[in-house]
């Protein structure tokens, strides 16, 4: 039995988790639950055992001094509690950490005690995977769940992914065999700017997870961060006549596939979003105004303001953001096979610009740009469509 003591009783608690690694491109999913944590002033109450889960030789442990005093820091997974006031208060119990080295079952099922002794009513995890999806449209975001009848209420895509996968798959099959609601978010991150951070990812999958949970979440920089990140992306493949010209293609493969974005429900969820930051009372921070992951112009690096060129370790998680049902994609091209996740919610195929099964090259300001980037998580190397 988890003994919680301090945890006061939670208000129709959802667990929101994100894990750096393998499952978390351009760091957006582990940015975001920071930047809920941040925002709303979480609480850590409970911290998994080092010891059970990491190998430390892969998640070395740091050392840092404090006032003088040298003190150790551990990987681990932690939770916090924030309390959401308003007119219809909600609690979050947010999971931090990095993706386990090893004992995934034990791990999924102490979460889930925790779960239970919360009484959490729904498990939404963040994920983010490398897709062919060029940086000047809207992050594709997509909801997929093992739960049929989740699927049909929350219009969800049911997952039919086979294949390898990471932490967030087995966590959310978990939640599925013990009876808990859970929904995975995956975002597309463009697989020729793969390094992080990636602030436009990261407000997308915000944006969604307001939408999934109805709760208004305050901002704070991040939309100003994602603009500039365009910018910065922006002025990166204009310096190269190659990287340029596959953009414009992803462009028009995207615009030519699918138009979700300009669908009259997505426009319905935009302007659902605008009215709730626009009403008084519903959560601290944020003021009224339209925040969106779209067009604007988004790489920077915060320390010089320069832009920095793309690295090619960058790990690809599972489903999500694509064309068919929830499948789970594969490493893109130019992940390591260790130190990068597989594609989307689990794996998916190497794709070409244009296509094809080999990986292209293309120059990017002084790197090279990998053609091939993850793809859908249904596997098919399409990774631009958007599952909301």
């Amino acid at each position: 039995m988890i003994e919680l003591e301090g945890v006061p009783e939670l208000i129709d608690p959802v667990m929101v988790a994100a894990f750096e690694g393998w499952n978390d491109a351009g760091d957006a999913a582990s940015t975001a639950v920071a930047h809920l944590d941040r925002e709303w002033k979480g609480e850590v109450f409970a911290a998994l055992d080092a010891e059970d889960y990491y190998d430390f030789q892969v998640n070395r442990p740091t050392v840092f001094l404090d006032n003088g005093v040298r003190k150790i820091t551990w990987p681990t997974t932690r939770l916090s509690v924030v309390r959401v006031g308003g007119d219809k208060p909600r609690d979050l119990v947010l999971v931090r950490g990095i993706e386990p080295s090893m004992r995934w079952r034990s791990f999924c099922n102490e979460l889930l005690a925790f779960a239970h002794e919360l009484g959490v009513e729904m498990v939404v995890i963040l994920g983010a995977l490398l897709g062919d999806t060029p940086h000047t449209r809207p992050v594709p975001v997509s909801g997929v769940t093992s739960d049929p009848d989740l699927a049909r209420t929350m219009d969800l895509e049911e997952t039919r992914y086979e294949g390898p996968t990471g932490i967030v798959g087995i966590l959310q099959e978990a939640c599925t065999h013990a009876g808990v609601p859970a929904v995975s978010l995956w975002a597309a991150v463009p697989h020729y700017v793969s390094q992080p951070p990636n602030p436009k990812a990261t407000l997308a999958l915000l944006n969604r997870l307001e939408d999934l949970i109805g709760l208004r979440i305050p901002l704070g920089e991040l939309p100003e961060d994602a603009r500039a990140w365009q910018v910065g992306v922006d002025q990166l493949a204009a310096e190269d006549s190659e990287v340029a010209e596959y953009v414009q293609t992803l462009e028009e493969a995207r615009d030519t596939a699918e138009l979700p974005e300009a669908s009259g429900e997505a426009i319905a969820r935009e302007f659902e979003r605008y009215l709730r930051r626009r009403e008084p009372g519903t959560g601290p921070g944020g003021g009224p105004g339209l925040a969106t992951d779209g067009g604007d112009s988004f790489l920077r690096d915060p320390g010089s303001g320069r832009t920095r060129p793309p690295r090619r370790e960058q790990p690809t998680p599972e489903p999500g953001t694509g064309t068919d049902a929830g499948a789970e994609p594969e490493t893109g091209p130019g992940t390591d096979a260790e130190a990068g996740p597989e594609t989307g919610p689990e794996a998916a195929p190497e794709t070409d610009a244009s296509g094809g099964s080999d990986g292209a090259d293309g120059d990017a300001g002084g790197g090279r740009a990998e053609g091939s980037g993850g793809g859908s998580p249904d596997g098919d190397g399409t990774a631009g469509g958007s599952g909301a």
